[in-house]
């Protein structure tokens, strides 16, 4: 698997990555009918670097980085990841967060901040408790699961 930065190039294969996540709607907080394009700038907007995971060609994940806050908070990374529904289970989204840790320090940030983990996301939430990170704050009922209806979210956060 190689990670690199995202290209214009990777859009379509991004957004056939994405879209399925989220009109699924059970892991982000976003309008379950956005457009490609929505998807897109809300994903590789100017804010963030989106990196991109691959195997001979084929996307397995992707994630963005950028800063949770402006000013006093700008030392704190913020970042999303998705992984293709083909490489699921396959340490993808482990490989894409050492990278951004990596990415992460780099660039300055001296701690990660997920602001919104659904609890029900039981994969996501073991690997970032695996991976260091603590639940610091628990959102109740934040998140209207589309099958099980509110749950909460979690923040979670660590040192790099």
């Amino acid at each position: 698997m190689h990670l690199r930065r995202a290209t214009p190039d990777d859009a379509a294969a991004l957004a056939d990555m994405l879209l399925p996540v989220i009109r699924e709607g059970e892991t982000y907080a976003l309008d379950r009918d956005l457009t490609a394009e929505a998807a897109l700038a809300y994903w590789t907007g100017p804010d963030k670097r989106t990196f991109i995971a691959e195997h001979e060609g084929a996307l397995l994940g992707s994630y963005y980085l950028r800063a949770n806050q402006a000013g006093g908070g700008r030392h704190v990374a913020n970042c999303g990841y998705v992984t293709a529904a083909s490489a699921r289970g396959r340490g993808v989204a482990r490989a894409m967060a050492l990278h951004s840790f990596e990415a992460a320090r780099a660039a300055g940030f001296r701690a990660m901040q997920f602001n919104f983990v659904v609890s029900t996301n039981a994969p996501a939430v073991h690997l970032w408790q695996a991976l260091g990170f603590a639940i610091v704050g628990t959102l109740p009922a934040a998140f209207d699961h589309p099958r099980l209806g509110l749950v909460d979210a979690f923040v979670m956060h660590r040192s790099l």
